[in-house]
């Protein structure tokens, strides 16, 4: 499947049950609201998917459950987040054999690789496999930050097509389009950024909080695409407490707790993690529940920018 790089794709946690194994069922539930909602592509093992707990063979798992669900209607991808070239080689390797249509990939895990050393990772990891990538440009969290001068060497490879872009400077994305125009497609990766990164020039959003509120993401996408940018907005301000959630170091555990209240998911999580207890607990809760009983009622946001093509 070739991915256009456009539009919500959530990056979807994962689902455990009580007993620490994969809870497949929950799962499913999980991914039919986001394909209900319209999203238009899936992102699995990102940082939301507790990525560094799950087994090789519970990434596969995943996968082709994936791929059997969404039934070719949206792509889907595995992350990489490996700690080796060769780890990360075997893993795209993996990926495709699991049905994937992409991967997201992270510099490499735990080592402070130089500038040189993630363009010779990234591009061996390309260069393996006929998957397009997105490359995760996350320095916040990862502490390693791919340069304009890096994309520069990385788009060498033609399948390195996208960033997930989510250095939290909202101007990148000026400076991305400045520099490669469509060559690199930018998906903001930073919910509180993100209908700001939209009207910047953005061409998509992978997104955390979709994981609890499929409908009210999509539709800040679509109807900002539309241009009916008010619209977008009013929704947008009403989220932005929620969405605050995905930039807190717990932004797992706070998500779980959201899809509880959605009833779309469970606050199962893997060890080290913990669900969140006492006071920040009580705090998110809060933030939840307010959230809910000022829920907006949406407009009619599907099919709003097909329809705009085909006029």
């Amino acid at each position: 499947m070739q991915i256009n790089w456009e539009g919500v794709m959530p990056a979807v946690t994962t689902k455990f049950t009580a007993e620490d194994k994969l809870d497949l069922d929950l799962f499913e539930v999980n991914i039919k609201a986001q394909l209900d909602a319209g999203v238009h592509g899936i992102v699995l093992g990102g940082t939301l998917g507790e990525a560094s707990t799950l087994t090789d063979e519970e990434k596969s798992t995943l996968t082709r459950k994936t791929v059997e669900i969404v039934a070719g209607s949206v792509p889907v991808m595995m992350n990489i987040a490996e700690q080796t070239t060769k780890g990360a080689i075997a893993a795209a390797k993996q990926a495709e054999e699991d049905g994937a249509a992409g991967l997201m990939m992270l510099p490499p895990m735990r080592y402070k690789a130089s500038d040189r050393e993630v363009v010779a990772y990234f591009k061996a990891v390309a260069q393996s496999t006929s998957l397009p990538i997105m490359v995760y440009n996350n320095p916040v969290d990862y502490k390693i930050e791919v340069t304009l001068d890096m994309f520069e060497e990385l788009l060498e490879e033609p399948n390195i097509q996208a960033v997930k872009e989510s250095t939290r400077d909202i101007s990148n994305v000026t400076r991305i389009k400045n520099r490669f125009g469509d060559r690199l497609k930018i998906m903001t990766g930073v919910d509180t950024l993100a209908l700001e990164s939209l009207l910047m020039g953005a061409d998509g959003w992978v997104a955390g909080l979709v994981c609890a509120f499929p409908a009210e993401t999509v539709a800040i996408y679509e109807l900002q695409k539309a241009g009916r940018i008010d619209e977008a907005l009013a929704i947008y301000r009403w989220f932005l407490p929620l969405l605050e959630l995905d930039i807190d170091a717990q932004l797992v555990q706070n998500i779980k707790l959201a899809e509880v209240y959605t009833k779309i998911g469970s606050e199962h999580v893997r060890a080290p993690r913990l669900p969140l207890a006492g006071a920040r607990r009580e705090e998110v809760i809060k933030i939840i529940e307010e959230g809910l009983a000022s829920r907006p009622t949406l407009p009619e946001y599907k099919g709003l920018n097909t329809q705009k093509e085909l006029a």
